[in-house]
C-alpha cells in the first residue's frame, strides 16, 4: 500500500523484494554507525518485513515504511513511525548510494506534514547521536528544535510542535 508519493519518491509498505536493499545498506558503515538495535542479518531482515508489510499508517501502533523511488520502485530507505501516548517518534535510515539528494528531507517532510495534519495534538520527537551532524541537519531543517542531550535516552532529542507540559517535561531531563 502506498501512504504517500512526493515528485520522486513513494512511500509505501515494506515488501519482500525491499530486503536486498535493506541488507546492502545497513551493513554499509556510512549508514550503520549510529543505528542502534537494526539487524543487519538477510534471514532477520525478511522476518521484519514479513512482520511489518501490512502495517496501516495511524497512531494506534508503530508502522514501518518503505522510501522508495518512484520511477522504479527500488527502496532507497526506511522510516518508522512509532507512536506513544500523545507523541510521535520517527527513526529514519537512508541509503549510502543517495546520501545528499535531498530524498531523507523530500519524505521526512511530506511525512511529518502529513502526521501533523492528522495528529495535531501530538508531539513529534526525534532522537539520534551526538555525533550524527548529518541528522540533526537534517531535523533542523524540517523544523526541529536541538533540546539537549537526554541521558535517558543516551541522545540528543529534537522536537516540535510540542505541548508546553512535554516542552516541560523535556526541559526538566536533558543537560
Amino acid at each position: 500500500m502506498t501512504f504517500l508519493e512526493t515528485n520522486r519518491l513513494r512511500l509505501r509498505n515494506v515488501s519482500p523484494k525491499d530486503a536486498i536493499q535493506m541488507v546492502d545498506y545497513r551493513n554499509n558503515e556510512r549508514c550503520s554507525k549510529y543505528q542502534r538495535g537494526q539487524t543487519k542479518d538477510y534471514k532477520d531482515i525478511v522476518t521484519l518485513i514479513e512482520r511489518n508489510k501490512d502495517n496501516a499508517l495511524n497512531i494506534s501502533s508503530p508502522t514501518m515504511i518503505s522510501v522508495a523511488l518512484r520511477e522504479t520502485d527500488v527502496m532507497i530507505g526506511e522510516i518508522v513511525v512509532m507512536p506513544n501516548e500523545g507523541t510521535i517518534s520517527l527513526g529514519y535510515t537512508f541509503s549510502y548510494k543517495v546520501h545528499r539528494n535531498g530524498y531523507a528531507y523530500e519524505a521526512l517532510s511530506s511525512l511529518i506534514e502529513y502526521l501533523h495534519k492528522h495528529y495535531p495534538q501530538w508531539d513529534f520527537i526525534c532522537f539520534t547521536e551526538r555525533e550524527n551532524i548529518p541528522s540533526m541537519s537534517l531535523l533542523k531543517k524540517l523544523g526541529y528544535t536541538n533540546l539537549g542531550y537526554l541521558p535517558s535516552k543516551n541522545s540528543q532529542v529534537f522536537g516540535k510542535w510540542l505541548r508546553q507540559d512535554t516542552l516541560e517535561e523535556i526541559t526538566s531531563a536533558v543537560r
